[in-house]
């Protein structure tokens, strides 16, 4: 990221780019976190959850068990997540491609949805995600 500077005296009117400090960017970045909270195999895992991430690339951040085989491409349903009924509501519906593909989930609840298919934002403060055991 470059930004426009006036060097030297007034008399002098040059104009230079200098760089700005990826340091900076990177700070404003890992501000913009929520803690959530993964339950997988009756233990539960407190992470941050970078804003605009989606749950599955949270989840692979953390070394958390939830597969995503096809990369969050919706081709798949092993990102399979099972959250509270009012942070389902809260949630816009799903897509019919993610029904689809949720059919094929194990264990699946009235209150399931894909990993994939849920971003990260500043409400879902203190979001818990059970991800289910095939056990």
């Amino acid at each position: 990221m470059w930004r426009l500077v006036r060097a030297g005296s007034p008399i002098v009117h040059r104009l230079r780019f200098v760089p700005v400090t990826p340091v900076l960017v990177s700070r404003r970045r890992s501000l913009c976190t929520v803690p959530i909270v993964f339950v997988s195999g009756g233990e539960e895992v407190s992470v941050e959850a970078e804003v605009g991430k989606s749950i599955l690339e949270v989840a692979h951040a953390n070394d958390i068990e939830l597969e995503g085989a096809c990369d969050g491409s919706l081709a798949c349903s092993t990102c399979h997540v099972i959250l509270e009924q009012e942070q389902y509501d809260a949630l816009p519906p799903p897509e019919e491609e993610e029904e689809d593909m949720l059919d094929l989930a194990f264990g699946l609840t009235d209150t399931s949805r894909l990993g994939c298919q849920i971003k990260i934002d500043d409400s879902m403060k203190g979001m818990v995600l059970k991800v289910p055991s095939e056990l």
